[in-house]
C-alpha cells in the first residue's frame, strides 16, 4: 500500500501565502513524478504544479510566478509554497505521486485526500 498525506491548507487572506506539504510513504520502491492539482466547488480538477525527480518543474498559468513547487526526494515530499494567494485560488488541493513499488512493476499514479485551502478577507 501507498498512502499520501497532505497537511498545511487553511484559511488565508488575500495576498498571503501558505505552503503545502505532502509525504509518501509505503511500499515504494521510486517515486517519479509528484505535483499538485487543486478542485474549486463546480469546477473540474486542474493540474497546479508538477515536479519530476530529477527536478523539472511544470505550472499552470494561473499560478506561474506566484506559486513553487519542490521536492525532498529523500523523504518523497512535495511542497507547494503558494504566495500572492486569491480568492480564486480557493479549492481542495490534492497531491499525486508516480510511485513504482518494485524493480519490475510498473509506476501507478496515487493520490492524497485533499487539503481545503480558502483564500478570503
Amino acid at each position: 500500500q501507498v498512502q499520501l498525506v497532505e497537511s498545511g491548507g487553511g484559511l488565508v487572506q488575500p495576498g498571503g501565502s501558505l505552503t503545502l506539504s505532502c509525504a509518501a510513504s509505503g511500499s515504494i520502491f521510486r517515486v517519479d513524478a509528484m505535483g499538485w492539482y487543486r478542485q474549486a466547488p463546480g469546477k473540474e480538477r486542474e493540474l497546479v504544479a508538477d515536479a519530476t525527480s530529477g527536478g523539472s518543474t511544470n505550472y499552470a498559468d494561473s499560478v506561474k510566478g506566484r506559486f513553487t513547487i519542490s521536492r525532498d526526494n529523500a523523504k518523497n515530499t512535495v511542497y507547494l509554497q503558494m504566495n500572492s494567494l486569491k480568492p480564486e485560488d480557493t479549492a481542495v488541493y490534492y497531491c499525486n505521486a508516480d510511485v513504482v513499488r518494485g524493480p519490475a512493476s510498473v509506476g501507478m499514479r496515487y493520490w492524497g485526500k485533499g487539503t481545503l485551502v480558502t483564500v478570503s478577507s
